[in-house]
């Protein structure tokens, strides 16, 4: 299971590789997940890019649903007093 911090870095990586600071301790883990891989540049720079599992990762986290607050089963009437 990915940190909050990991899934944030794995979304920086999706959204804004070259502005990533490659030295990210997240990065790692994402490496040895094999959420992403990196890719040798010009001048000795590196870029992180998404594998296709991360890729996927990411898009299955959008179809997730927020919890909604609102419903029947939250209301305060429902709740005991104590």
């Amino acid at each position: 299971m990915l940190s909050p911090h990991e899934l944030a870095t794995l979304m920086l990586v999706h959204s804004a590789p070259d502005q990533i600071d490659t030295t990210r301790i997240e990065l790692a883990t994402l490496l040895h997940c094999r959420l992403i891989c990196v890719e040798p540049r010009s001048g000795g720079s590196r870029r992180p890019m998404l594998t296709a599992a991360g890729k996927h990762l990411l898009d299955a986290a959008a179809r997730v649903e927020p919890k909604r607050y609102d419903d029947a089963s939250t209301r305060e009437d429902d709740n005991p007093v104590w």
